[in-house]
């Protein structure tokens, strides 16, 4: 590690935290509703869209009509999706007339896009036209992002007053959250991208000759804004099979650095806004706090494995001063390499602009395990704040039975109905990663799409289902996904990750909304300095990362002590 790699990757973060402050404060006049720069011009559309669904945005749900408001949306939002997948070779713009995916990969896919995960088992340039990835694709980055943020918002409000029946108005939550904050820096973004050499065009293609004269052709495509949305909405799935390792995704280190703000802008943005909606921004100063812990570790840990290099290559006289390359584009080094990677795995992203499957193990574990603790630091955008605010339920319940008091948090006494939900939510993720993937290591027909023996291998199986549980979409490169098992499997992981973990997350935000908030007393645990940080940290761990051990330690916890040893699998 190198003090200017250490200075690359603290600018960075410091310039996230700086941009996503006044985002976070617009985050918080949308949630309420009041009148913004951007309504002269999109307030009467917003007005048209009500109109035409009929929807009065002033009229309150309660969280069971949220809920259902919420999976109804989605539900029509996979199966339009689906079809489309299906009958792309009917579809306009597809003029290299691509067929339609199976059934099985048309499942899964819709799946991963409606669950925000966009975990991709094809080639995208390969395999979808251009109207699908916009149309198809694309879309469903703006709904499934604004999905999350909108139940963020609900459950954020449930803990700002006392004795509520509804918990905000879906339809409205959605609409302004696409019209007034992600559409308009998905379009400064794309316009950016494209200045950085991002290609946004209708051609699939382009013919090019080489300096040796051999003629190649190059993909292209509609790029930049596919590219912006995917990661302002923590979605992930790229144009490209490379995602954004592509030169044409992601051409250069400035384009690698807009991108990686991009992906933490809204995450990080959603701490400042439950502090404002709460009314005390201390709030939302000690989840950023827990997030920084988090992220800094895992970004020590990952950049310290990848800088020491390969040690079975050191032993052979290689000279490890330029660290484990492999797998890395030499325009991002190893710096902005680790960075992007544990942003994008610290929240549902799953971008890449270096392949994983290349990582040493402790790398590729951090990445494993950022996810396995629920992706919550910061997570998704909108899934990580409800996430962590469930842990932080956990953790005030627990510093509850260390004095003997009734557990309180921002004045709502945590009671049994909601610890119960809490942990029915939290061991979702455990369930299904492990028993997807215990199931899997016994089936030859899904051990057969391993690209490694050993440790790696269970590596590359365990990493797959804790990104489709997670909803992340990265992927361990050396597992061939695409088969009757794993498609259908790593879909129902999705499903559970996402919306097995939301309702229960609404219902404790139906819960709390009704419970009138006490003042805070001499006993009352606060929940904004270092002492509730560091407890939430540790209930994290423990709660959402210790029982993954026993597997990380037969992954890539023994494939790194075999290479340190000298030896392979």
């Amino acid at each position: 590690m190198t003090i200017s790699g250490w200075a690359e990757i603290l600018l960075v973060l410091a310039l996230i935290v700086f941009a996503a402050w006044p985002v976070g404060i617009h985050i918080a006049r949308i949630a309420a509703g009041e009148r913004s720069f951007l309504h002269p011009v999109l307030a009467p559309i917003e007005r048209g869209f009500y109109a035409l669904a009929g929807v009065d945005p002033r009229r309150g749900m309660d969280w069971r009509g949220y809920a259902v408001a919420l999976i109804l949306l989605n539900a029509l939002h996979f199966l339009m999706l689906y079809a489309m997948l299906r009958l792309q070779f009917y579809l306009p713009l597809n003029p290299d007339h691509l067929a339609g995916m199976s059934p099985r990969l048309a499942f899964n896919t819709a799946m991963s896009f409606v669950t925000n995960t966009n975990w991709q088992a094809y080639g995208g340039e390969t395999t979808l036209s251009p109207g699908s990835q916009m149309w198809g694709l694309t879309s469903h980055m703006f709904v499934s992002a604004a999905t999350g943020i909108a139940a963020a918002l609900a459950i954020a409000r449930a803990f700002a007053a006392g004795g509520m029946k509804t918990l905000g108005n879906f339809w409205a939550d959605l609409t302004r959250i696409v019209l007034y904050l992600l559409l308009p820096i998905a379009i400064l973004a794309g316009i950016a991208l494209v200045a950085l050499g991002v290609p946004q065009t209708l051609a699939t293609h382009a013919d090019a000759t080489t300096l040796e004269g051999m003629k190649q052709t190059i993909a292209m495509g509609p790029v930049a804004f596919m590219e912006a949305i995917k990661e302002l909405g923590t979605n992930g799935g790229g144009y490209f099979n490379a995602n954004s390792a592509h030169p044409f995704e992601n051409p250069n280190a400035w384009s690698s650095i807009l991108e990686t703000v991009l992906v933490f802008l809204i995450p990080i943005a959603l701490t400042f806004t439950f502090g404002r909606i709460v009314k005390d921004a201390r709030q939302g100063y000690a989840l950023l706090a827990v997030i920084g812990v988090f992220v800094l570790a895992a970004i020590a840990v990952a950049y310290h494995a990848e800088a020491a290099g390969n040690p079975l290559l050191t032993a052979l006289g290689v000279d490890p001063a330029q660290g484990n390359m492999e797998g890395k584009e030499l325009r991002f080094g190893i710096p902005l390499s680790v960075l992007f990677n544990v942003i994008t795995t610290a929240t549902s992203c799953g971008a890449v602009n270096a392949m994983l499957d290349s990582y040493m193990p402790l790398g590729g574990m951090t990445s494993m395990f950022l996810i396995q603790l629920g992706e919550i630091v910061p997570g998704g955008v909108g899934s990580g704040l409800y996430g962590l605010l469930i842990f932080a339920l956990i953790a005030v319940f627990v510093a509850g039975l260390m004095v003997g008091r009734t557990p309180e948090y921002l004045g709502k006494k945590i009671q049994a109905k909601e610890v119960k939900l809490a942990m029915l939510a939290v061991l979702i993720l455990p369930l299904a990663i492990l028993g997807f993937t215990a199931l899997s290591l016994v089936m030859p027909a899904a051990t057969a799409s391993l690209g490694n023996a050993g440790p790696h291998g269970l590596s590359e199986m365990l990493y797959a289902f804790t990104s489709a549980t997670g909803n992340n979409g990265s992927a361990f490169a050396g597992l061939s996904a695409d088969t009757a098992w794993l498609d259908t499997t790593l879909g129902i992981a999705m499903l559970l990750g996402r919306f097995a973990f939301l309702i229960p997350v609404l219902a404790i935000a139906g819960a709390l909304a009704e419970k009138v908030k006490v003042p805070p007393s001499s006993g009352t645990f606060p929940t904004h300095g270092p002492l509730f940080v560091g407890l939430l940290c540790g209930v994290i761990v423990i709660m959402g990362g210790l029982q993954f051990m026993p597997a990380l330690s037969l992954g890539p916890l023994a494939e790194q002590f075999t290479l340190l040893a000298g030896k392979t699998f």
